[in-house]
């Protein structure tokens, strides 16, 4: 019997510290971003970081505060943030939402999986482009 081990990973390129292309052909949509980084059954960003959202109780504080996001990182970055924080940092603590292979301590629900689909990554990142300093 075949297991079924999540969507299939697309290939992405890592250049200067980012992975310029996109991981689908369908842009980010900001409103699904929004809701997948509130998401608490699976991985919100609020685990670790504080966020621009005061009606949510509990924000994380081991990881930097993400108000201003957008300005501070550009789309490709915040996509090798996303999909292999370890390229930019191998001690980090932040976990690679989209890699099946390679990881310790996975949490069983992900193991041979992604945590988030490549569509996921796309939505994140549009959302966290509208984070931007005033």
């Amino acid at each position: 019997m075949a297991q079924d081990i999540g969507p299939e990973v697309v290939a992405y390129e890592i250049i200067d510290f980012a992975i310029p292309a996109p991981l689908t052909d369908v842009p980010g949509d900001v409103e699904r971003g929004w809701t997948i980084v509130q998401n608490a059954a699976n991985a919100t960003c609020l685990i670790c970081h504080a966020m621009p959202m005061p009606w949510q109780p509990d924000h994380g504080n081991l990881a930097p505060d993400l108000a201003g996001v957008g300005s501070r990182y550009n789309a490709a970055e915040l996509r090798l943030r996303l999909v292999d924080p370890k390229a930019l940092n191998p001690d980090t603590i932040m976990p690679a939402y989209y890699q099946a292979q390679g990881l310790n301590r996975v949490q069983e629900k992900y193991v041979g999986q992604t945590v988030y689909s490549a569509q996921d990554i796309e939505d994140v990142i549009a959302f966290l482009l509208t984070l931007t300093e005033e």
